[in-house]
């Protein structure tokens, strides 16, 4: 699953360096947090791993 956002992608991330150990659990905020608490390695993986090309900073508004 791609991310649909910069931010997203960012999030994933940090969440995925945490999960690694390469980064503070406390250090994490907001959505990178809570894709920690709640993705696997593997998720984060393919979250973080989308290209930033063609992506918005934030993903859209949902309706």
């Amino acid at each position: 699953m791609p991310a649909t956002s910069k931010a997203q992608q960012r999030a994933a991330g940090a969440a995925l360096a945490a999960k690694r150990g390469e980064a503070k659990i406390s250090d994490l905020k907001g959505a990178s947090r809570e894709m920690f608490r709640d993705m696997t390695e593997a998720e984060l993986e393919d979250l973080a791993a989308t290209p930033h090309d063609g992506l918005p900073e934030r993903a859209p508004e949902a309706d």
